[in-house]
């Protein structure tokens, strides 16, 4: 039998001034589901990004005291939640984002709660962690929002398929969590219409996202027979529907970039967008290495 230990860990990245709780008891769950280790990790961020002077050390040495802490108390709540868990610590000098980065090469899942910064503070500030850790971690990542979430019965996790390669990958990361939950999948191809649509005939179009669509499901669902799976090619605009999908989901599971009907999904447009209106975690999936994103 394999120990935790010799499987790739969950990383959870331990945020000092904004605890996560929701995200930190996800990320202790997912890794006693896969019966793996969870591996806590913590960024202080280095000198330079601190007020200069004569109080930059004490400033720096306060926030790694700050940051033991926070490790502490994420340590004492996972084991509560899991007392049998193989659980680690790391501490290290960096920006959050950077090290998850790092620590993901090594990982099966990255979990990190949504801190609620805004679209500028997303991408300029050195707190950032969910979007740049999503577009470039080499393992899935879940961005798990904070508050209460209503599940609907029997529960479900979306996927977002498109025909690319990332897409693919999400939807069999999606049969994977469905069946470590006892749960079932909804894959779902949203097109997008052209500006001009209503001059066309829309049917051809669908039809064949509806082909393409069936033929990702068919050849994934012999491996998960026991995961009830649904599908349907769904016309409107992927954030719109992915987020009202999300409403009494589990999780929704999207690639990290795709094609077809999420026309060069890119974060920062259809994924970003879903990282700021899903209710509930957002995983993004990268593709296959070797494989091309694009």
């Amino acid at each position: 039998m394999t120990s935790a230990s010799e499987n790739p860990p969950v990383v959870f990245g331990v945020d000092a001034q904004e605890p996560a709780d929701a995200a930190a008891d996800y990320a202790a769950d997912e890794a006693a589901r896969r019966r793996t280790s969870l591996r806590l990790v913590h960024a202080v961020l280095p000198m330079t990004h601190h007020v200069r002077g004569v109080e930059e050390t004490a400033h720096h040495k306060a926030l790694r005291e700050l940051g033991d802490e926070a490790l502490d108390k994420a340590t004492a709540r996972a084991l509560e939640r899991h007392p049998g868990l193989e659980l680690s610590t790391y501490i290290t000098d960096a920006t959050p984002a950077q090290v998850l980065v790092q620590q993901s090469r090594h990982a099966c899942l990255v979990v990190v709660g949504s801190r609620g910064l805004g679209r500028i503070a997303q991408k300029l500030s050195a707190y950032s962690v969910a979007e740049p850790v999503s577009s470039h971690a080499a393992c899935p990542v879940a961005v798990v929002p904070e508050g209460e979430q209503a599940v609907e019965e029997p529960p479900y996790v979306v996927a977002g398929v498109d025909g690319s390669a990332s897409g693919t990958a999400a939807l069999d990361h999606a049969l994977e969590a469905a069946a470590l939950r006892g749960a079932s999948v909804r894959a779902l191809w949203v097109w997008q219409p052209p500006l001009l649509a209503f001059l066309e005939d829309d049917r051809p179009a669908l039809e064949e996202c509806r082909t393409r669509l069936e033929e990702a499901v068919a050849a994934r669902a012999g491996a998960f027979r026991e995961v009830p799976l649904t599908h349907a090619v769904v016309r409107g605009h992927p954030v719109d529907v992915l987020a009202e999908e999300s409403g009494r989901a589990l999780a929704l599971v999207v690639g990290r970039r795709g094609s077809g009907g999420f026309r060069g999904m890119l974060l920062g447009s259809v994924s970003y967008g879903l990282l700021q209106r899903a209710e509930c975690p957002v995983i993004t999936v990268p593709a296959p290495e070797g494989q091309d994103e694009i």
